[in-house]
């Protein structure tokens, strides 16, 4: 006999209680929000599966660090602990500290974004998007089209399209280009994977080019572990040295820490290029911190450094890719329109599929999303037209998302499998019922990043 189940590589030693809602105050509760999921407390959920970012539950040995961790104002010892662990990992020699990924994004783009500039990615998620704009330049996705094919099964189709790309160089330049970015794994596209061969030949493009190539590194462990599991010739080498490869292509990285650095709270910005170091520190010391903390303490560093050591261990990863996919083989063989094949940190629903009565300028992801929480206290993010939606500006036409999605982001170490088995039956309850379903239409919105504090209203 062979055992199939895949086991949490870990034991419990502290617990949450999870406050248990009726149907009715789940109404009630979401009606007060402004049937924005962002708007409801943390209190009134019961699977919360709105992000991964933030949300792991630390180790033994990260919380010894925030005991451990050194708060002297400068110089202190856990920031170099932290700086070895990011450079022997990417191997890049400028480490930045930031309190968040999107702090680093906002750094960054300050310096090398603005007016008339074009910053190419596979595809741009919601806050680098937003700092992207905001310093007046324009974000280019440039996905594989067999992203946008929720059903098609087939490895690496979180990577850039190359020849895209190849196109957009010739004709811009790097008068206009001042970096190409690398989302792994491609969050807008379903937590798809990047294929090492793809990072490889994107790098070498933007070399050829004299641009710099930067990798948004929020998740590369997972994608690390795609491509020791899925790309030839790398299954007998480690998770730490495919990820070193991938960084040796970049010339830089941005990374919230909040994902694959297992921590709360965290990010940094790591660059070769000495004056584009110097220019980010200046910025960083306005903005965050003094360059040897970066708007954390001590505490969060340590942990930081520690979590960044205990993400690549190949037993935790084997148990994460293979969570996500339990579920993800669930609700295919209930018929539920899933994206294929599972990614790394969620399971994407499929609402064009789910909800094909709800055309997308009534945001068919975010009526899902809704009815998923009325359904079983499950709070989740449509990633659709609601966050990447917009009118154009010259006819103001609605120019809907390439894809309308919602994602059961699962937080890492934090949900068993019984929590998934719910999360499975509650979302074929929500299908059998979905004919009954109707969209929204937005009531208020900000000028950016509108998903979080919208208010809407059922149709």
């Amino acid at each position: 006999m062979t055992i199939q189940t895949i086991i949490e590589p870990f034991r419990i030693k502290t617990v949450e209680p999870l406050r248990m809602t009726t149907r009715g105050e789940r109404e009630q509760i979401l009606a007060k929000a402004g049937h924005n999921l962002f708007n409801v407390r943390a209190e009134d959920v019961l699977i919360d599966l709105l992000t991964d970012s933030g949300t792991s539950a630390m180790s033994a040995r990260q919380w010894a660090g925030l005991i451990d961790g050194d708060e002297s104002y400068a110089g202190a010892r856990s920031f170099y602990r932290f700086e070895k662990a990011v450079k022997d990992l990417t191997g890049l020699k400028h480490i930045i500290p930031t309190h968040q990924g999107r702090a680093a994004e906002k750094i960054l783009f300050t310096i090398l974004g603005g007016p008339g500039k074009i910053i190419p990615n596979n595809t741009h998620f919601d806050t680098t998007r937003a700092n992207i704009e905001v310093s007046g330049a324009e974000a280019a996705d440039l996905p594989v089209k067999e992203a946008l094919i929720p059903s098609l099964v087939k490895d690496f189709k979180g990577n850039m399209d190359i020849a895209g790309l190849e196109r957009l160089l010739k004709q811009k330049g790097p008068e206009q280009v001042p970096l190409v970015m690398m989302t792994v794994t491609n969050n807008s596209c379903a937590g798809q994977p990047v294929s090492m061969g793809c990072i490889r030949r994107v790098s070498e493009l933007c070399h050829s080019y004299g641009i710099p190539f930067f990798i948004d590194a929020c998740r590369f462990a997972e994608n690390a572990w795609f491509v020791k599991t899925r790309e030839p010739g790398c299954r007998g080498r480690s998770v730490t040295q495919l990820a070193q490869e991938m960084f040796s292509y970049a010339d830089g990285c941005i990374m919230s820490g909040k994902k694959d650095g297992l921590v709360n709270i965290g990010g940094f910005l790591a660059v070769n290029d000495d004056e584009l170091a110097r220019k980010a520190r200046n910025i960083l010391i306005v903005t965050e911190g003094f360059p040897t903390y970066g708007g954390l303490a001590g505490r969060d560093l340590e942990a930081f450094a520690q979590g960044l050591e205990e993400v690549v261990d190949e037993d935790y990863l084997r148990y994460r890719i293979r969570s996500i996919e339990y579920v993800v083989e669930k609700l295919d063989a209930a018929g539920v329109p899933v994206f294929k094949p599972a990614g790394g940190h969620a399971i994407y629903l499929d609402a064009t599929s789910f909800l094909p009565h709800v055309p997308p300028h009534e945001f068919p992801g975010h009526a899902l999303a809704c009815a998923l929480y009325i359904e079983g206290g499950i709070r989740s993010c449509e990633i659709g037209s609601v966050m990447f939606g917009k009118n154009d500006p010259r006819t103001g036409a609605f120019q809907p998302a390439l894809l309308e999605l919602v994602r059961l982001a699962i937080p890492r170490r934090v949900y068993t499998q019984s929590h998934m088995d719910y999360v499975v039956e509650c979302v074929g309850e929500v299908f059998a019922k979905r004919d009954a379903i109707r969209g929204v239409r937005i009531i208020q919105e900000p000028p950016v990043l509108r998903h979080f504090t919208a208010t809407f209203q059922p149709l």
